[in-house]
């Protein structure tokens, strides 16, 4: 369930693949390059559309290496953060993709949601390379499922 959407979400972290597969659209109120620190951010009403995802969050600061943007390190969206795609939904206060690692983690009230059921804990952690996902429930939290049967 979950794999889809975070496998969609990573491919617009990269900028090659995004390149490669299709137009990524992104608008926000404020736009700010900082050479100097290495980091592009979006603030305000962020939306990022793609070709089967859509992205929303207040903020998304991308961080670059070396090689400039396409050198990406980290993509950190914050802020009301949605994942969307034709099957899911995903939500949560803040989502951090490591491409070096090849790990997504959302935080803070993270819902996932598709025909089959619904998936809701403080944190969820996907590991791309192995095609893992846990839900944690973190300091006192509950990890939640509700299913249904079609």
């Amino acid at each position: 369930m979950i794999r889809l959407l975070l496998a969609l979400f990573v491919t617009l972290c990269s900028v090659s693949g995004a390149l490669a597969q299709s137009e990524t659209k992104v608008t926000g109120d404020t736009f700010v390059i900082d050479e100097a620190k290495g980091a592009a951010t979006f603030t305000g009403n962020v939306e990022i559309i793609r070709k089967g995802l859509q992205v929303w969050a207040q903020k998304v600061v991308i961080e670059y290496g070396a090689g400039g943007p396409e050198d990406v390190q980290t993509f950190v969206a914050t802020g009301k953060v949605r994942l969307k795609t034709k099957d899911q939904d995903a939500t949560g206060d803040r989502a951090v993709f490591d491409p070096k690692t090849n790990m997504l983690r959302m935080t803070g009230n993270v819902v996932v949601v598709n025909a089959t059921g619904t998936l809701a804990g403080p944190e969820l952690t996907v590991n791309l390379t192995d095609n893992s996902t846990v839900f944690n429930s973190g300091k006192g939290g509950r990890v939640t499922g509700v299913f249904s049967t079609q």
